[in-house]
């Protein structure tokens, strides 16, 4: 019998060489071809810049020389952020290429022998990935049933393991769940003797309230943030705030010129016109109730509380509903294969009014379909 293809006797040799094991066992991150869909799988924005607005960031891009590198202290975009943000006095911002690359920094900066990163699960797929390319041993505390914090789980785990870093998404992804803030600050206590604990906010324009404030009562608590979500997830710009003694040591890992000069205009020019984004926050998160509102009506639809710009639901068999709603070319996530918590669940994110009645059509096929399927 001649071996398989993925078997490693039938690797090139060079790979099997140079290429660590874990990585050649692993698959890259896969994202799907949308092409022609209603796109509601990837928490993004929906809503482009008005007309004017673009032809006036057109002109701001134009002038940016390109054949020159970054300044890389980004000294005036992170000022703007620590004003708009509303970051404490006496605290500054790091840089990076999205929050993966924030997460990388982390991973990078605190890894060793030995050492652990902690995470409720389910949650971010990058926490584990991230931590395990760098050498860190991974621990996931499952949520309660409802995806709410297992606080006594995630205590003992914490006195157990002693993680260098823990991470908590405020709200939560794929959940959308956000976490009693008192929970998460005792969580963030509990870890100050051995580790720091990362808030993450991607989802914070989206939530009733932020972190940020609690920063200056705690030096292991990094409050992580992304532009992502809020309408600029092209550009790739995320950042996050510590106590400046932490900072100091994870920009040693940050590369010099890890954010383009593109992205910084861009960052600059729409924190000039943040008014416009956060608009469009309001309106995503007033579709966000109607939306859930009537997934909850359709039969079969178990609807989750959702803080952020995405809504969770289960239904009777996730895999068919998923492939019914290809077929009707709408995209959500099929999240039921994340983890076990997960099962039958669907992640779709909040369209626009339009999209958001797409959806409701095709998923009310999609479930008749399903039902009568055969297995």
């Amino acid at each position: 019998m001649n071996p398989s293809p993925t078997d490693p006797a039938c690797l090139d040799p060079l790979v099997a060489t140079v290429i660590r094991a874990d990585v050649r066992a692993q698959s890259a991150y896969h994202v799907p071809d949308a092409a022609g869909m209603v796109k509601l799988d990837a928490m993004e924005n929906p809503y482009p810049l008005p007309a004017q607005l673009r032809q006036e960031l057109a002109l701001r891009l134009a002038d940016v020389a390109l054949n020159r590198y970054p300044v890389p202290s980004y000294l005036a975009l992170k000022q703007a952020i620590c004003r708009e943000q509303q970051v404490p006095s006496g605290y500054d911002v790091l840089l990076g290429n999205g929050s993966d690359e924030l997460i990388s920094i982390i991973s990078t900066a605190c890894a060793g022998d030995g050492r652990k990163v902690l995470a409720p699960e389910p949650g971010f797929v990058m926490y584990a990935a991230s931590a395990r390319l760098a050498g860190l041993e991974y621990v996931g505390v499952p949520l309660r049933a409802d995806f709410t914090l297992d606080l006594p789980a995630m205590l003992a785990a914490l006195a157990q393991h002693r993680p260098a870093v823990t991470y908590l998404a405020y709200p939560n992804n794929p959940t959308g769940t956000l976490f009693d803030a008192q929970q998460v600050l005792q969580i963030v206590a509990a870890a100050a003797p051995f580790g720091i604990v990362v808030v993450d906010e991607a989802y914070g324009p989206f939530a009733p309230h932020s972190l940020m404030p609690a920063l200056p009562r705690f030096n292991n608590l990094v409050l992580m943030r992304t532009v992502s979500k809020l309408g600029l997830a092209g550009i790739r710009l995320g950042y996050m705030a510590a106590a400046p003694a932490l900072l100091r040591q994870f920009d040693k890992v940050r590369p010099p010129y890890n954010i383009n000069v593109l992205t910084e205009t861009a960052a600059l020019f729409m924190l000039e016109h943040l008014d416009v984004l956060q608009e469009q926050a309001a309106r995503l998160r007033v579709a966000r109730a109607e939306l859930s509102s009537r997934l909850a009506q359709l039969g079969g639809v178990e609807v989750f509380p959702s803080a952020a710009n995405f809504v969770l639901i289960r239904v009777p068999d996730a895999d068919k509903v998923f492939a019914a709603l290809v077929a009707r070319k709408v995209l959500v996530k099929n999240a039921g294969r994340m983890h076990g918590l997960l099962q039958n669940c669907l992640r779709i994110t909040v369209g626009t009014e339009h999209e958001n009645l797409l959806l409701l059509a095709a998923l009310a096929e999609a479930l008749q379909v399903s039902s009568s399927a055969p297995d």
